[in-house]
């Protein structure tokens, strides 16, 4: 193996990690936001799919660590997690929790869809042909996440401010 081979397989592995970590975040946020969205039925309904989306992401994740004898790291993920509780509980105490989680996710999701776009450059230049399948499908669901939040952002601003205008419980 050449120092560039070397130097993009290296890359590439610390990529997979860090994406692997980022879901595993990603079912933190999800589980917490999940619990807390009464008035918001639409959006539950969507995040409980992609919570489902987010552990095949996660053993597609797996499977591309696996074929290069590697795995994910414990430490990241751990980490991860942990953050992914903090924010969904600081966003839990404001009274506009579910504006704070819709722009967070949204955020979050784009993290996602850049992260994966540079994972296949990565397995393209790399010749991991067997992980852009993958990691393809994938970006697919992220980004079909992208779609969703960008649609459902009036909607919701519109059901926050109508129940908060009617003196209701709109944080969640």
């Amino acid at each position: 193996m050449t120092g560039q081979q070397e130097a993009i397989r290296h890359t590439f592995v610390v990529g997979l990690r860090n994406a692997h970590a980022l879901e595993e975040e990603a079912l933190s946020l999800l589980d917490r936001q999940i619990e807390r969205l009464a008035h918001y039925a639409d959006v539950e309904v969507r995040l409980r799919s992609h919570r489902g989306e987010t552990e095949r992401q996660i053993e597609r994740l797996e499977t591309i660590l696996d074929g290069l004898g590697e795995s994910a790291s414990a430490f990241k993920d751990v980490t991860m997690k942990l953050g992914g509780n903090v924010a969904a509980m600081m966003h839990a105490l404001a009274p506009d929790e579910i504006l704070k989680n819709c722009f967070a996710n949204a955020a979050f999701e784009a993290f996602e869809v850049a992260s994966y776009k540079a994972l296949i450059v990565m397995a393209e230049q790399g010749g991991f042909t067997t992980a852009l399948p993958l990691l393809e499908e994938t970006l697919r669901e992220e980004q079909a996440m992208v779609t969703f939040l960008d649609e459902t952002l009036p909607l919701v601003v519109q059901r926050y401010l109508a129940l908060r205008s009617s003196g209701k419980t709109a944080s969640h």
